[in-house]
């Protein structure tokens, strides 16, 4: 506090003000969650941890300004603080949103490779045009039918 301050209090003679909170106490000031990232685990699981820390701290910052803007509307009455309160609960609506598509989206995700369908749909031949007619005459032989027309000799029903 200034001298000025000080003596402006002692004149009108206000006692001392507290002495402000500190940040790391305060209700207002929470620091940042820090990001733990986990050599153990792959990085779609690191990303979704560290998306699902931000997305609640998001929601709860969201819940407090609602909390705070609510208090507001309803101290003056204005319908633009409840205009600002409504978008602001559809805000943290969205976001409670996203936070479950991010579930969807990791089980998604970690279900893609037991659900890879095994049938080939285009096959690509690669090599040159002579390989390709030795393959095809090579399935021919071995797929060639009898011929079961019957002989001149032959006189069996």
């Amino acid at each position: 506090m200034s001298k000025l301050e000080e003596r402006v209090n002692e004149i009108l003679g206000l006692d001392k003000p507290e002495t402000p909170k500190t940040p790391a106490t305060s209700k207002e000031f929470q620091p940042p969650v820090p990001r733990k990232e986990d050599k153990a685990k792959t990085d779609v699981d690191n990303d979704y941890d560290h998306s699902r820390e931000s997305y609640y701290n998001l929601i709860d910052k969201g819940n407090e300004a609602i909390e705070g803007i609510l208090e507001i509307a309803k101290e003056g009455q204005h319908p633009r603080a409840y205009e600002v309160a409504g978008q602001l609960i559809g805000q943290v609506a969205n976001t409670v949103d996203k936070l479950q598509d991010l579930q969807k989206k990791l089980k998604d995700l970690k279900e893609l490779p037991k659900s890879a369908n095994a049938n080939i749909k285009n096959a690509l031949f690669v090599g040159s045009t002579a390989e390709l007619q030795k393959m095809l005459k090579g399935n021919n032989e071995s797929t060639k039918s009898k011929d079961i027309t019957p002989k001149k000799d032959d006189i069996s029903d």
